[in-house]
């Protein structure tokens, strides 16, 4: 069983409106944000009961929008713990200079946020010339972008990868395949086959870790298939806390007994090493 765990995937939410005005991407703030926040010391709390070393905190873009004010405040005080994954509009002119101004401020990722529970469709501009800009900066500082996506922005992401193969692509939660139908997981197949791109990185998060216990699926016949086609060594645990119900002592229980039938080294891979190797910041 693994002995560190490095979350890449928790958000957090401040009291203080005031000073960290709700502002959600498109006018639509997410229903976790609302009903379950946490701040930046209920995680610190929920990480110590949990044995969660360190993370990256991922922006609420449904929150705040594309300012990350918050949350490179709290980074700034205690970096040796945690880095930052940001937002920012890909598409604006500018976008190559918020880029660089939030890396500056120790924010180590960005996020760019394509579909969600506060987007009833894919978007379509994933791919637009207009953000090439802004992916060329990440390249050039050398920081990963996340993406959270559904299979129908698939087209638009392979345009992604192969213009910028240098550039570490993380899809997050799996991009949320269909596996409830079991063995051999036919309807995942558009997810393994992302596996022949070597800048794609998964980040595995509560989600699937709670979908692969539905219908015909298991744990011990999902993610023994989905290393043996990406390797450890390209995914990471994310524990999406908490826009996922529950509390992270609980996530963190339930992923490990997950990826319990795993071998030793692929568990430590996927609780820590790839998300340190992503996210250099959180090395020991």
């Amino acid at each position: 069983m693994a002995t560190r765990i490095v979350d890449i995937h928790p958000h957090i939410i401040s009291t203080d409106e005031k000073r960290y005005p709700i502002t959600p991407l498109g006018g639509k703030r997410s229903k976790w944000s609302a009903e379950r926040p946490i701040t930046f010391e209920q995680l610190v709390a929920g990480m110590d009961a949990a044995g969660v070393d360190k993370a990256a905190i991922v922006h609420s873009s449904t929150t705040y929008g594309f300012d990350n004010s918050y949350l490179a405040d709290v980074i700034a005080q205690f970096p040796q713990r945690f880095t930052g994954v940001f937002s920012v509009d890909v598409l604006a002119p500018d976008a190559p200079e918020k880029i660089r101004y939030w890396h500056a401020r120790k924010l180590t990722g960005v996020r760019i946020f394509t579909a969600g529970s506060t987007m009833d469709k894919q978007s379509d501009t994933l791919a637009d010339p207009r953000s090439f800009p802004a992916w060329e900066c990440c390249g050039e500082i050398g920081i990963p972008v996340c993406v959270q996506l559904r299979p129908e922005g698939l087209p638009q992401l392979k345009i992604l990868i192969d213009r910028f193969p240098r550039i570490r692509i993380i899809v997050d939660h799996l991009l949320k395949p269909p596996v409830e139908e079991g063995p051999p997981y036919a309807g995942a197949q558009y997810l393994f086959d992302l596996a022949r791109h070597p800048n794609i990185y998964l980040k595995m998060s509560t989600n699937n870790v709670r979908a692969a216990t539905k219908g015909k699926a298991s744990p011990e016949t999902f993610f023994p298939l989905l290393v043996k086609h990406f390797g450890a060594s390209r995914i990471a645990w994310g524990s999406n806390y908490p826009a996922s119900e529950g509390n992270l002592p609980q996530m963190v229980a339930e992923a490990k007994q997950a990826l319990a039938c795993l071998p030793q080294s692929d568990q430590e891979s996927i609780f820590a090493r790839t998300a340190q190797t992503l996210y250099p910041a959180l090395a020991d």
